[in-house]
């Protein structure tokens, strides 16, 4: 794996910028909060703004890509300066799109997200394992090969989910029987073996508010595994949970905010993520 991988540059602005990733999630109402237009240049604008307060504040923004898919391709087209600002400004982008097929169609996927060069390019895309996390091989044997990175879910804070993400799975080579969610995470988990940092570039997302040992996320299965958790402010979790929710891990965890921090308006925006982000410092450090 290259010692310029994603996992390697995702532990570099962990340590220079702490734990605190913002959501770039321009919901209707916060257009309409931040006096921006509800349409392709509304969301334009807001991206663009959130990355001009997040570079030099913070190491990785995400980006929800169906606020901007909503509006077609001239979406796209304000995605596409939006992933490419923050790029430039040396922020690490994670593109919330929660991507999950079989076959060609990954590799469609794969080529315009995580393809160096192209338009939609990130440095990390969410995936959705439940068509079998096989079904990813591809898609993040070529992102690494790429120095890409991919976050894959696993246990995911929607309450629909957890009858599926704890069903009990059994692994006929091993005889173990596990959590649906575990299964995800080790398997993901594999795919870092012989990284050339601490981190390496398969992560997992695990909702911020759960209770992760019901899923089966224990320190072993998550050990070395990025781990991309939202949840944290207006969902309930606070930056002093971090250490009680994820224990050991908790220095791999990339803490994912957007609304606690968006509410806070274009004027207020970056003295807010200077004030999260403090919150995570002290807890990081304390």
């Amino acid at each position: 794996m290259s010692a310029s991988g994603f996992g390697t540059r995702l532990q570099a602005a962990l340590d220079e910028y702490g734990q605190l990733c913002v959501g770039i999630d321009p919901h209707a109402q916060l257009l309409r909060a931040w006096g921006l237009g509800d349409d392709a240049a509304g969301v334009r604008e807001f991206g663009l703004r959130v990355v001009d307060a997040a570079a030099g504040r913070v190491g990785v923004v995400k980006s929800q890509v169906a606020f901007y898919e909503r509006f077609g391709s001239a979406g796209y087209a304000a995605l596409e300066d939006v992933l490419a600002a923050a790029r430039d400004a040396g922020l690490l982008v994670i593109a919330d799109a929660k991507r999950g097929d079989i076959g060609t169609t990954m590799d469609g996927y794969a080529a315009a997200w995580l393809e160096p060069g192209a338009p939609l390019e990130a440095d990390a895309l969410t995936l959705s394992p439940y068509l079998g996390p096989e079904s990813l091989h591809e898609t993040i044997t070529r992102a690494i090969r790429a120095d890409k990175g991919v976050f894959v879910l696993a246990a995911t804070s929607n309450r629909e989910a957890a009858a599926v993400q704890t069903a009990i799975t059994v692994d006929a080579s091993a005889g173990d029987d596990e959590p649906l969610a575990a299964r995800v995470a080790r398997e993901v988990g594999s795919y870092n073996v012989g990284s050339a940092g601490a981190l390496g570039p398969a992560g997992v997302v695990v909702g911020a508010t759960l209770q992760r040992a019901s899923f089966g996320l224990t320190d072993t299965v998550l050990a070395g595994t990025p781990i991309l958790a939202p949840g944290f402010g207006a969902q309930g979790a606070q930056p002093s949970d971090l250490g009680a929710r994820f224990g050991y891990v908790a220095s791999q965890v990339v803490a994912s905010e957007s609304r606690s921090i968006l509410s806070a308006g274009p004027a207020d925006l970056a003295a807010r993520i200077d004030a999260r982000r403090a919150l995570y410092s002290e807890v990081r450090h304390g």
